[in-house]
């Protein structure tokens, strides 16, 4: 979105092109925006046809003058980062983090709870009208005194962290710098009322490093599950290949995986080969490499995964809090305030 000065009296333009949900779908959002913005003018463009991932626009700034800033529905940005308006000019990015926190989160706990107390089987066995129940027959595990290893405590991990603790978990949270002060720990960006761990509160400990010895040092700890919330960037793709995985093979309890974030993060062959092998518990996959996942790649038999179309974050609430990020972006631009979310380009997110 781009246009003239936001100011509390200046005529400005505001337009919004969103691919993903129709304009009924963040109305009262938008009507809230439309109020306290009176002077914007606003275009709203749903596109009714697919979008490609690279569909953006070849302009630059001379192109959109005065352009405040451009918001993501997405909160990864990896797949412009080639794009001239990501590489080329100094429009300030902003992603949707915190949007997604808390279905996310729930989608980790559904599919972690789904592995625990082997519904798969029991919804078999309901399918077939089968009644058995016997002592020893199936295996279950709560999951008080489980530990859960978060790759990436941005938003999503910390609702993740928060679920957690509720249900007894000791979490462990692993970042790509240090955060040793309590300001470190903060969360600056937009969080859903209620939900996350603005304060850094919930970790049992704190590790961090875009090294390999540094990772390997984290999944060599008793990880129970394992949930991938990193962007993607050159140093985190293929974060987990064959030798983390045989690291967590070592753990007597077996590790179970939930990548939420993207596919590469995962080196797809030696997740499949992990998975055949019995090195990991299983594998929760929202995300998959390439996508869509090809109906003859051998990921889709691999015994004990669970795969969604990258679905997790969509919920009918997703647009709604997109466009409450869009308004706590219009008022600090009128009020001469940083931007929340802002993409730090030289970090990739």
């Amino acid at each position: 979105m781009g246009g003239g000065e936001i100011t509390k009296r200046g005529k400005g333009l505001v337009v919004l092109a969103v691919k993903t949900f129709p304009e009924d779908a963040v109305k009262e959002t938008l009507a809230e925006i439309k109020e306290e913005f009176p002077d914007l003018e606003f275009h709203y463009i749903w596109p009714k046809f697919e979008v490609k991932k690279n569909d953006m626009p070849d302009s630059d700034e001379s192109e959109i003058p005065n352009i405040k800033f451009i918001q993501f529905v997405s909160a990864g940005t990896n797949h412009v980062s080639k794009h001239p308006i990501y590489t080329d000019t100094k429009i300030p990015l902003c992603n949707a983090s915190g949007v997604h926190g808390p279905q996310i989160a729930e989608w980790v706990v559904m599919t972690d709870l789904i592995h625990n107390h082997n519904y798969l089987y029991l919804y078999e066995k309901q399918r077939k009208k089968e009644w058995k129940h016997s002592n020893g027959e199936i295996s279950s595990q709560d999951n008080v005194g489980r530990t859960v290893g978060i790759l990436g405590y941005g938003s999503i991990g910390r609702q993740v962290a928060r679920v957690a603790k509720a249900m007894g978990m000791k979490v462990l949270a692993y970042t790509a710098s240090p955060r040793k002060t309590p300001e470190s720990k903060r969360d600056t960006g937009f969080i859903v009322p209620g939900t996350g761990d603005a304060e850094g509160e919930f970790p049992d400990a704190w590790y961090s490093g875009l090294d390999k010895k540094s990772l390997h040092a984290f999944l060599k700890l008793k990880i129970d599950l394992l949930v991938l919330a990193v962007p993607l960037t050159p140093q985190t793709t293929h974060f987990l290949s064959t030798p983390e995985f045989a690291l967590l093979a070592a753990n007597p309890t077996r590790t179970y995986i939930a990548n939420i974030a993207r596919g590469a993060i995962i080196d797809q062959p030696a997740l499949v080969h992990a998975l055949h092998a019995g090195q990991i518990a299983g594998a929760a996959l929202d995300v998959t490499d390439p996508e869509p996942l090809p109906k003859d790649d051998p990921l889709w038999d691999a015994p004990n995964v669970l795969i969604t179309p990258h679905v997790s974050g969509v919920t009918s609430t997703t647009g709604e809090r997109c466009f409450q990020v869009v308004r706590e972006n219009l008022r600090r631009v009128r009020d001469g305030r940083g931007l929340v979310n802002e993409v730090d380009r030289g970090r990739g997110y």
